[in-house]
């Protein structure tokens, strides 16, 4: 189902609020749009006047499938426009980033600024919103605390609850709509408040809790994930280190009927799994053992890989490297945190081999020049797999013979 017939299958709303949301990002634009086709009236704030010029032309600056086609069709039916500076509105979301910074902290500036700006637009009878990943406390202690500079009572005037995403890049509109959504309060008030607008528009089960417990629950997810990737990661090179093949050990063990392992790949990425477990750490340092082994596991898989590469490049005397994807996963153009990006980036800088780059989800990269999957293959000594994009899989090993394969992904 695609996400303009999800939107027309949802009367428009009677009351016709006014929803501001800051930050048009892979999450702030797909909800903006998706509020607006459901009859909204939708400001969308974002500090790059690129992207609000882009958004307002009704064209988009990310991949997403459908997006384009929301976007055009909220924008020219009025409800959505994107903006540079807050207004007024009854609901706020916040949707910006929340990196970490030097130490695996988080960094919470971009939360402090958009409550600072908000802070000067709220009034009596507002919900405020938080969806961005946060650390267990930001919505009490960084957002309630700093809409108190309004002169408001923040939970009685003002409403503010905890939202967090749990979408899928590739399948975000469909999931915003679809998924269960966990939202919890500063206090009783402020859940039930933001729990009745989620129902408005989400097919999937509203569940209510406190503010803090929906923001573990969130890092509690990615984390898990994360674990389990840790243990397909550390097993693929203990296998490699045996001399036997990871994927067949996977599929066997698998057949267990309370088995489930993952699948290995060249590290973690993206702006969830790869940042979310550090929160959980930041928070306790001294408990989360395992949590941040999980992490260290992922974040050192690229410096395995690069060595294999490396003693591979070492057997030819002007070795050509096709290197085969730079996205955190496939079938996305997003490169935030990618282990395959941080493979090319390392193997450039060591000056190895002649590097052949491959992304088919990408125009052009700003420190890579870019050629076909075709080109890559025929010239290329080396084929190094890191992501498992749809228009790879085509490849069979006829394709490569009298070619080294390092394979990340199981593909071949």
């Amino acid at each position: 189902m695609t996400a303009l017939k999800m939107a027309a299958d949802t009367p428009v709303t009677q009351n016709r609020k006014k929803i501001c949301v800051i930050g048009l990002g892979y999450i702030g634009l797909p909800t903006a749009s998706l509020l607006g086709t459901k009859g909204y009236d939708v400001l969308g704030v974002d500090i790059s006047p690129k992207v609000v010029e882009t958004i307002n032309s009704g064209n988009v600056h990310i991949v997403e499938p459908d997006l384009d086609v929301l976007v055009r069709s909220a924008v020219q039916s009025g409800r959505l426009q994107a903006s540079t500076k807050l207004a007024e509105a009854d609901i706020f979301v916040i949707a910006v980033p929340t990196p970490f910074k030097d130490g695996f902290q988080p960094d919470l500036s971009y939360i402090e600024n958009a409550t600072r700006e908000l802070a000067q637009h709220i009034r009596p009878g507002n919900l405020v919103i938080l969806e961005s990943t946060s650390p267990v406390g930001t919505t009490a202690n960084i957002v309630a605390e700093g809409l108190k500079a309004s002169g408001l009572d923040i939970g009685r005037d003002v409403f503010v609850a905890h939202c967090p995403e749990r979408v899928l890049p590739g399948r975000i509109l469909t999931e915003l709509v679809e998924n269960d959504r966990i939202v919890g309060g500063i206090n009783e008030q402020s859940t039930e408040v933001a729990a009745s607008f989620y129902e408005e528009f989400v097919r999937g089960e509203v569940l209510r809790t406190t503010a803090s417990t929906a923001e573990m629950a969130k890092l509690v997810e990615n984390s898990f994930r994360d674990v389990n990737i840790a243990f397909a990661n550390e097993l693929s090179m203990i296998c490699d280190r045996i001399g036997i093949s990871v994927w067949e050990v996977i599929e066997l063990a698998n057949k267990h009927p309370r088995v489930n392992i993952l699948r290995p790949g060249p590290g973690v990425g993206g702006h969830c799994i790869a940042v979310d477990p550090w929160f959980i750490v930041a928070n306790a340092p001294n408990e989360a053992r395992l949590i941040r082994t999980a992490r260290e596991v992922n974040d050192n898989k690229p410096d395995w890989v690069v060595t294999r590469v490396t003693t591979a490049a070492a057997k030819f005397r002007n070795p050509v490297i096709a290197c085969l994807g730079l996205a955190f996963k496939a079938d996305v153009d997003d490169l935030r945190m990618s282990p395959a990006l941080e493979i090319v980036r390392r193997l450039k800088d060591e000056k190895i081999a002649n590097l052949l780059i491959c992304e088919p989800n990408i125009r052009q990269h700003p420190d890579f020049d870019l050629v076909s999957m075709e080109e890559a293959i025929e010239r290329a000594d080396i084929v190094v797999v890191l992501v498992d994009h749809r228009s790879f899989r085509k490849l069979k090993s006829m394709d490569l013979k009298e070619k080294v394969v390092i394979d990340t992904r199981g593909m071949l």
